[in-house]
């Protein structure tokens, strides 16, 4: 589970309902001084995460010139959607949410997908590709995740089926390692995390679980994009591991960033030098 440092827009940022031809997705939207602009990024979170998983790099990417948006998918946090409809949440669906939000925002983007969202942002390049300006995987690889994630994946999907999200909260509590429990909150708020994940709705969580584990190696089609490419990652990964990333990369003849000291969330674990890596990308497309 992701755990942004805080869940207070940085100044200078506006939270709002995007407003799109598919319906409205809640973002964190960040403005770059216009004397500066470069570009707009769009920013996809994972599974379990929520926009707030990138709040750390708005004002890096702001001082560098882009704006940045992070977006909560159908179904995701503030984001709302059918609880029980998995249909709504095949990826195809998510694709097009994708294309939706950039025609909504009104010009060609960057588009960065972390983990799961990386799944996503790959669909949805390879449905449109026209409407991006690069595209980048943040700890996220050719296919399916690796089997011990695909194990606890299915015991999540085990799970809600027969709990609700309250009682899947509980029990995850009792399972998970002393670290990644929800006790203090996140900066000194006591329960967002809980808050959270009660605001996600299930048949998401399901249906794209289920993607999470049965992925398609889809890198040949996405290497005959034309369109600039960055896999970064941390040192270290529990889904993907790094060298699987770094052969993904390869075949993708992408640019490669690995962001030291970090594991499955350098956009929370050291956004700083994330913020660097992708200004370092994006400044030479």
């Amino acid at each position: 589970m992701s755990r942004p440092s805080t869940f207070t827009p940085p100044p200078g940022a506006r939270a709002y309902p995007l407003r799109t031809g598919r319906g409205d997705f809640a973002v964190i939207d960040a403005p770059a001084p216009t004397a500066s602009a470069k570009g707009t990024v769009l920013l996809l979170p994972g599974f379990t995460g929520s926009k707030e998983d990138f709040i750390a790099l708005h004002e890096p990417l702001a001082a560098a010139g882009y704006r940045s948006i992070a977006v909560d998918g159908r179904g995701q946090y503030e984001s709302k959607g059918p609880e029980e409809d998995e249909a709504p949440y095949a990826q195809d669906e998510l694709a097009r949410d994708v294309l939706a939000q950039v025609d909504a925002i009104g010009e060609p983007v960057h588009l960065l997908g972390h983990s799961l969202g990386g799944l996503i942002s790959r669909a949805a390049v390879l449905r449109d590709p026209e409407p991006f300006r690069s595209l980048t995987l943040v700890a996220c690889g050719a296919g399916a995740i690796s089997e011990p994630q695909q194990h606890r994946v299915k015991l999540l999907r085990d799970l809600l089926a027969v709990q609700s999200m309250a009682e899947a909260w509980e029990t995850i509590q009792r399972l998970e390692p002393p670290e990644e429990l929800d006790v203090d909150g996140v900066a000194g708020t006591p329960g967002v995390l809980r808050r959270r994940w009660l605001q996600n709705s299930p048949a998401q969580l399901i249906a794209t679980g289920r993607q999470l584990c049965g992925e398609p190696d889809r890198t040949d089609q996405l290497a005959a994009v034309d369109l600039p490419k960055h896999v970064l990652s941390g040192e270290r990964d529990h889904a993907w591991p790094v060298p699987d990333l770094d052969r993904m990369a390869h075949r993708l003849g992408a640019h490669r960033s690995i962001v030291p000291g970090t594991e499955h969330s350098p956009n929370t674990e050291r956004p700083e030098e994330m913020a660097a890596a992708l200004v370092a990308f994006w400044d030479g497309c």
